[in-house]
């Protein structure tokens, strides 16, 4: 993840009572600005590092997302019932409506992360570091506003319309104009089908919110990365799932890297600097990302940028900064009642 369920880990979404609802004891402003761009930072490595994993060991990347989910949770897991906060938590937490209510927000949460994680490791796989990532986190956020608006009566205002519009005009000149060496449209297929699962668990994840059933987000990522590993144990086996043995240890330090830094260490630090931090910083900061993403690419793996495919960049994060600044002036209001996610 990327990283990232930026919208569904809204400071201001969480509920009262998580981990992240409520200050940190001794966490200052500084210190959770610090934490978050660390976050940016280390999720802006987990293209190049899907991409030098998968060099070294032959896997997939269903295979690597089953890994990265399976690490991930059982990490997760371990700070959820070690670390005394979250300890806390764990036990005073109280179930949020019907047993099946919660099983399927469960599921689809899994479901959006396991097709957020797979396709952005194909994606990278396929075109490329650099423009993989910008394509996905560029695109996320604008079908996740396009998906509140046509499923939650949600409106995205004048300012919310341009925001959308700048990013499609951002991603079709980096698409368009980004050549055959330097942009492949499977790639971007799958960039695209990533944004789509990023939008799944962050349009539920507004819906919960809406009808009072949100649960905190370090939970629902703890059990997001369990749906992933048993969703993709089967087509992780049968694509095979352990790593070749030539380059084992290089391959080992790649992925206790994308297990343990940008994933468990990332996540629990963005979730503990959320609380000190505002939503829309948060959100600004993670562009980081990309451009952490971009500068990997072309100086470690040798990527070539085209002038369009930098000019398509900076409009789509510019768009995307636009459009949470938007978001957080309440331009997106409700329009009526929310549609029923079943």
């Amino acid at each position: 993840m990327s990283n990232s369920a930026l919208s569904s880990c809204s400071a201001q979404d969480l509920p009262v009572g998580s981990p992240a609802a409520t200050t940190a004891p001794g966490l200052t402003a500084g210190r959770g600005l610090l934490y978050v761009t660390f976050t940016a930072l280390t999720w802006g490595t987990t293209g190049a590092t899907a991409t030098l994993a998968m060099d070294s060991s032959g896997l997939g990347s269903v295979a690597l997302t089953f890994w990265r989910g399976a690490g991930g949770f059982a990490l997760l897991l371990a700070v959820r019932f070690l670390v005394p906060g979250y300890r806390r938590a764990a036990r005073t937490r109280r179930p949020v409506g019907s047993r099946s209510r919660r099983a399927a927000a469960v599921l689809v949460n899994g479901i959006g992360l396991t097709v957020f994680n797979t396709a952005f490791f194909a994606a990278v796989e396929s075109t490329g570091t650099a423009v993989g990532t910008v394509v996905t986190l560029g695109a996320a956020p604008v079908l996740a506003a396009l998906g509140g608006r046509l499923l939650m009566g949600e409106r995205l205002g004048g300012g919310g319309r341009l925001a959308v519009v700048g990013a499609v005009a951002g991603l079709a000149v980096l698409v368009l104009g980004g050549g055959s060496a330097t942009v492949r449209p499977a790639g971007v297929a799958f960039a695209l089908l990533s944004a789509a699962g990023y939008a799944l668990f962050t349009v539920h994840a507004r819906y919960l919110g809406r009808v009072g059933r949100a649960t905190d987000p370090f939970t629902t990522t703890l059990t997001s990365f369990g749906v992933c590993t048993v969703a993709l144990l089967p087509l992780a086996a049968a694509g095979g799932v352990l790593p070749t043995a030539h380059g084992l240890g290089r391959t080992l330090l790649l992925m206790g890297y994308l297990v343990t830094v940008p994933t468990a260490l990332a996540y629990a630090l963005f979730f503990t600097g959320l609380t000190a931090v505002r939503a829309t910083t948060a959100t600004v900061i993670t562009l980081l990302e990309p451009v952490t993403a971009a500068v990997i690419a072309v100086t470690v793996l040798g990527e070539r940028l085209t002038a369009a495919t930098v000019l398509g960049t900076v409009v789509l994060m510019t768009a995307v900064a636009g459009l949470a600044l938007v978001e957080t002036r309440g331009a997106t209001a409700p329009a009526g009642e929310p549609v029923s996610a079943g």
